[in-house]
């Protein structure tokens, strides 16, 4: 399985209204309840009317289209990240997920997916 890593940071939010978040670039992850609207963007994107946000982050995703019928693939990723004290924080699309890991376990686990068989690219 591959894995595609982006070097780009990014960001976790809440924010008051999604009517300032830049819909044109590539990765804009949202998320609403009734208790917040969240998004999870490029670090260079954060508009200015967040209200929380976390810096720091960094994102594989998981390449090629999986068929929802496909089970326990972000498990046993999650899994050994979680093994070696490494936190994620996933998302999912119609496609496929992405997983991101603070900036600063980046490097680990890389080298831990690759030493467990995953292509990282």
């Amino acid at each position: 399985m591959q894995l595609k890593f982006f070097s780009e940071p990014f960001s976790v939010c809440k924010v008051e209204d999604y009517s300032q978040v830049n819909w044109e670039q590539p990765y804009i992850f949202t998320g609403q309840t009734d208790e917040e609207k969240s998004l999870v963007c490029p670090t260079r994107c954060v508009p200015v009317n967040t209200t929380a946000r976390e810096d720091g982050w960094s994102a594989f995703r998981i390449e090629g289209e999986l068929d929802f019928s496909l089970i326990g693939i972000l498990a046993k990723i999650s899994g050994l990240l979680a093994d070696q004290g490494i936190s994620i924080f996933a998302l999912s699309t119609f496609n496929t997920d992405y997983i991101l890991i603070k900036t600063n376990q980046a490097a680990a686990a890389k080298e831990l997916l690759k030493k467990a068989g995953y292509g990282v690219v």
